[in-house]
């Protein structure tokens, strides 16, 4: 793999390993805070965060040893606003700035597979960002976000709510082997 093609999947994976855990944590704290939905969409968004992270994962495999893969990302343990405010954030960056970068430098470079990772990533943080900004206007208003069913592809995280397609629209994995967050 091309060397800044690499530089951008460790820090993919970087980001995207710190997300899986801090949405786990905060999972928690909604849950604590009387929020059942929004922990239940903090840890769907982060079973998805962890898909993506192993993918990136495998990416560079073969890269065997010690590797420089700092993220800058959001940190910190707040209120569950807060917390949804801090997640809304790291997925636009992804969205706006992050990934379709990282894409056309992995097409520049011909590095398919990180290519096709970023782009899978991609199309499910813009449903992650939704979901957020859907979570924080409930909070706003002092209540629970109203969700249906959360269902995130195992193959390429891709996350959807309420009836799940046959297929994947992302990467074609089966309804069948969908993870259900209800």
């Amino acid at each position: 793999m091309r060397d800044m093609t690499k530089a951008n999947v460790l820090s993919a994976y970087s980001g995207e390993s710190q997300a899986h855990m801090r949405y786990a944590i905060w999972s928690d704290k909604a849950a604590k805070d009387g929020f059942a939905n929004v922990a239940r969409l903090f840890r769907a968004v982060s079973h998805s965060e962890k898909i993506h992270a192993k993918r990136h994962f495998m990416a560079v495999a073969d890269s065997f040893g010690a590797a420089d893969n700092l993220a800058g990302a959001g940190f910190g343990y707040g209120e569950t606003l807060q917390n949804l405010e801090v997640a809304v954030g790291g997925e636009e960056f992804e969205i706006a700035e992050m990934y379709p970068v990282y894409k056309a430098v992995a097409d520049l470079q011909a590095e398919k597979f990180a290519s096709v990772g970023f782009f899978r990533a991609l199309e499910a943080e813009k449903v992650h960002a939704a979901m957020f900004h859907r979570a924080i206007e409930a909070a706003k208003a002092g209540k629970d976000v109203e969700l249906g069913p959360i269902h995130v592809c195992p193959d390429c995280g891709f996350t959807m709510e309420g009836d799940a397609p046959d297929r994947c629209p992302v990467c074609g994995e089966p309804k069948a082997n969908f993870v259900t967050y209800a």
